[in-house]
């Protein structure tokens, strides 16, 4: 599966913004995908992963309550939903798939651990 993230940009404090997983070559319906992000000079961070139904999400504290994930199996994508945001969500920003979901949940595993990642889009948010 080829991955490419999109709909980064430049927004204001307290905007949304809607980022998209897309996939390629294989439908994405049978993996798991997650999402992570890395700021400028800091170290990559777990956003947040769904199953492969969609019947299950799971977050990062640093997100939970802001960011939603959801998955459209007829376009073969998975969407980041960014409320709220902020200046530290400046970052830029990865999806990963996987057909473990779990794997996402461990801390020792970072993007490139998975099955499958692709390029990023870079999310600036404005004070």
């Amino acid at each position: 599966v080829q991955l490419q993230a999109s709909g980064g940009g430049l927004v204001q404090a307290g905007d949304y913004l809607r980022l998209s997983c897309t996939g390629s070559g294989r439908t994405l319906s049978t993996y798991a995908v997650g999402w992570f992000r890395q700021a400028p000079g800091k170290e990559e961070e777990f956003i947040g992963a769904i199953t492969y139904s969609g019947s299950r999400t799971y977050y990062a504290e640093s997100v939970k309550g802001r960011f939603t994930i959801s998955r459209d199996t007829s376009k073969n994508t998975v969407a980041l939903q960014m409320n709220s945001l902020k200046p530290e969500d400046t970052a830029v920003y990865y999806c990963a798939a996987d057909s473990n979901f779990w794997s996402f949940t461990s801390v020792s595993r970072g993007l490139y651990d998975h099955n499958y990642w692709g390029q990023g889009t870079e999310v600036t948010v404005s004070s």
